[in-house]
């Protein structure tokens, strides 16, 4: 056991001037006070087990004051660091969020879907770090690498096709993803790159953000999204929104260069069954084992000692307000 704040144990001096002053009064109340012709009134005397009771409301009340003070140095317990083996690698999530991701192919639309999708391959990877890029005219990061699930989910939720300037800055995104993960030094890092359409922005060209992932050793793995021919997209008229089919276009040949330029593979998913499908086959693909270090588990203690101080004040309570009165 330890105490995250032991510097307020000093407070146990409290308590100690406590007794020292209620064992001073005791002496002192010894020498008589009153003088009396006789001491018929007084024969009646308590027994020795009385006379030592009486001071147990105090005992009650100074043995609460420790323990709130042990209370608020917050005790705490943890168990043995060990290291463990497991198995975790980087990942980065490199989604298109351009307005075209808003076709109508998947239900509800591409973005929904990919984002629901990749909430739970995020909840999946237990023991991998995990980052968030998205990219449309340009790139950003959304989340950096990390193991807080929970942060990475509500990241990945709030992503939507009005974050940044419309347009496939595909090279963009890549090299954003790469950016954030090039001093890593786990030994097998990943690049999920989502995208529905043709690198037509960016400054970055698709293939020198690859060279660049392999001269790192990430391997990219690249998911062309949207159905064969054509896909019903949003459109807004002066009548008020309107679905029309539109062409679906993808550079399958850019991505599937990609992919194979730093070892990875590239997929094409024309549906939500197929999107799923293809994360669960890049998540048995991609495990690698290695050593890490348990984190400790802490314990709170506080709360037990609290407790009990809670426990001798509701005695002497009791004890002051059913016990006989007496003339001080």
């Amino acid at each position: 056991m330890f105490f995250e704040y032991p510097r307020l144990l000093w407070l146990l001096a409290v308590p100690a001037l406590l007794v020292a002053h209620y064992v001073y009064l005791e002496w002192s109340g010894r020498r008589p006070a009153l003088h009396v012709s006789s001491l018929v009134p007084w024969r009646i005397v308590p027994s020795r087990a009385a006379a030592v009771l009486r001071h147990l409301p105090f005992v009650l009340r100074t043995a609460a004051l420790c323990l709130i003070v042990v209370a608020i140095a917050r005790p705490r317990s943890s168990t043995k660091v060990e290291r463990i083996d497991t198995e975790g690698i980087d990942i980065v999530l490199a989604m298109d969020v351009s307005t075209s991701m808003l076709a109508r192919d998947f239900t509800p639309d591409r973005i929904s879907a990919a984002k629901d999708i990749a909430i739970e391959f995020i909840s999946q990877r237990v023991t991998d770090r995990m980052g968030i890029v998205v990219f449309a005219g340009e790139s950003y990061t959304q989340c950096p690498l990390t193991t807080d699930r929970a942060t990475l989910i509500n990241l990945m939720k709030e992503i939507s096709t009005d974050l940044i300037e419309d347009g496939t800055a595909i090279g963009n995104g890549l090299a954003t993803a790469v950016a954030r993960m090039q001093d890593s030094d786990v030994p097998s890092r990943v690049v999920i790159l989502l995208t529905d359409g043709v690198n037509n922005s960016g400054e970055i060209a698709p293939l020198t953000a690859a060279e660049i992932a392999k001269n790192y050793g990430i391997r990219i793995y690249t998911i062309g999204v949207g159905a064969n021919g054509e896909a019903p997209f949003p459109v807004m008229t002066p009548w008020g929104m309107d679905i029309q089919p539109r062409k679906v276009e993808i550079d399958e040949a850019l991505l599937g260069q990609i992919a194979s330029m730093t070892g990875g593979r590239y997929f094409r998913a024309t549906d939500n069954t197929k999107l799923s499908e293809i994360y669960a086959e890049i998540g048995k693909m991609e495990k690698a084992r290695t050593t890490v270090d348990s984190f400790p588990v802490y314990k709170e203690l506080f709360g037990g000692y609290a407790l009990a101080a809670l426990i001798l004040l509701l005695l002497e309570a009791l004890l002051r307000l059913f016990s006989k009165r007496r003339l001080v």
